[in-house]
């Protein structure tokens, strides 16, 4: 059962984005895009604490308007272009620890995927808690629909060539291409005692939290940003 856990979300956010500069407080329909993340994830029942880690304080400031908590503005060796997030999440885990803040359960949520369903959080931690005993981890996964990675190719030389391949016989396929699922940033949920052991958002025991197509989006870069306001400003007009 996930009622008597402690659940902790973390939201990474740092200041120094290349691709797209200032994206996580680039406004997204009238409001930083941050917001967006932070405003679903306080509809919540289960989350116990909120927090942004990040080493702006531009960012903290905005992520504090709009009701996440800022306890620390995260060292600047973990706010580089390199920087892992398993290891910004394992700092904010640390620096909870060391002040006798215990949390059983880990969530992290990417600013840059906004695209949740009111419902998202909820449903996909009462999924976890349904299979606590048998998972470590979820992860929200939507299914590959225009770049399968067995149709995507690699040059060799001069030419193409498949990146996969499917041994075929004279009736074709022997077998049909199967689903392939990306990992995107709706939502990551770990044990925090697993997270730290194995250190990765990748356990053994991972169950996905399937999402729906118009949510398999992350804003990398202008043309991301440019798509994900349309979903959303779609999305709202059928509210």
């Amino acid at each position: 059962m996930i009622k008597d856990k402690r659940i902790i979300a973390i939201i990474p956010a740092r200041g120094g984005s290349k691709g797209l500069p200032g994206k996580n407080i680039r406004p997204l329909l009238g409001k930083p895009l941050i917001a967006w993340t932070i405003e679903t994830a306080k509809k919540s029942r289960y989350i116990d604490k909120l927090i942004v880690s990040t080493d702006s304080a531009e960012i903290a400031s905005v992520a504090k308007k709009y009701g996440a908590a800022i306890p620390f503005l995260r060292p600047a060796e973990l706010a580089t272009d390199t920087s892992p997030t398993i290891d910004t999440v394992l700092h904010a885990l640390n620096w909870f620890n060391e002040r006798k803040e215990i949390f059983d359960i880990n969530i992290v949520l990417e600013p840059t995927s906004p695209l949740r369903k009111d419902d998202d959080l909820d449903r996909a931690i009462v999924l976890f808690g349904e299979n606590i005993e048998k998972a470590d981890g979820l992860m929200s996964v939507g299914e590959v629909h225009l770049e399968s990675p067995f149709i995507t190719q690699k040059l060799e030389g001069n030419y193409l060539q498949p990146l996969i391949t499917i041994e075929k016989d004279v009736y074709g396929y022997r077998q049909q291409q199967p689903k392939a699922y990306f990992p995107y940033g709706v939502v990551c949920l770990t044990k925090a005692s697993i997270l730290r052991a194995e250190k990765t958002f990748y356990p053994k025991r991972l169950i996905p939290y399937f999402i729906e197509r118009w949510q398999n989006y992350e804003i990398d870069d202008v043309y991301d940003f440019i798509c994900v306001e349309a979903i959303l400003n779609e999305k709202l007009k059928e509210l």
